[in-house]
């Protein structure tokens, strides 16, 4: 049975427009993929506390020298890290806020980006564990980014996934979303019809 693993990152929620193109996108999928199974991770409901030097400190001590409160903070990170292991599919809804990634994603990633966990250091440079997965991306602008100097969020969304094994990324762009109403909506429809393409069974099955 297949495994999807779908993270808002909206500070509205489900309401966000990522999420929403996120959430388009999980039921076409599950419309292909009948029978398998849906984790739905919403970082404005349930945010991750954000890295300091107290969670860096569990996280680098030794199990056995780990105090209770270290031990709680170790095995939080490591249920994020078993979450995203026993997914096949990661769909991500991801909005621009101030031409980075929400600060509850980088919260995340900060969780899930450990050495020995989701990637290894060796003498040809670090090497990925996660392997064998693809990633949605869904990337929700209020202005015209994607391709320019300010678009900081693709490559390093990429090039982190990439990092932790995860190789085979596809992005959706919705943009100008704060430009006009008929903006918007031309936008929003563009990524649809691209859900539709990517969504379709055989697509799904390549």
């Amino acid at each position: 049975m297949k495994k999807l693993l779908q993270i808002n990152s909206s500070i509205y929620s489900t309401g966000g427009q990522s999420s929403q193109l996120a959430a388009q996108f999980v039921a076409a999928w599950r419309l292909a993929n009948p029978g398998a199974s849906l984790t739905l991770r919403d970082l404005a409901r349930e945010p991750v506390p954000h890295l300091d030097a107290a969670r860096f400190g569990a996280f680098s001590a030794k199990p056995e020298a780990r105090t209770v409160e270290q031990k709680a903070t170790a095995d939080y990170s490591d249920a994020l890290i078993a979450e995203l292991k026993a997914a096949d599919v990661i769909v991500l809804g991801l909005p621009l806020y101030n031409f980075g990634l929400p600060s509850t994603l980088k919260a995340y990633f900060d969780h899930i980006g450990r050495a020995g966990h989701t990637f290894k250091y060796t003498d040809q440079g670090p090497v990925g564990l996660l392997s064998g997965k693809k990633a949605y991306v869904f990337a929700a602008r209020g202005g015209l980014y994607q391709g320019t100097a300010r678009d900081t969020q693709t490559a390093y969304v990429r090039d982190f996934l990439g990092f932790i094994g995860i190789s085979d990324v596809e992005f959706v762009y919705a943009e100008g979303l704060a430009i006009s109403e008929e903006s918007k909506n031309a936008s929003i429809a563009r990524a649809l019809r691209r859900i539709g393409d990517i969504s379709a069974p055989a697509a799904l099955a390549a």
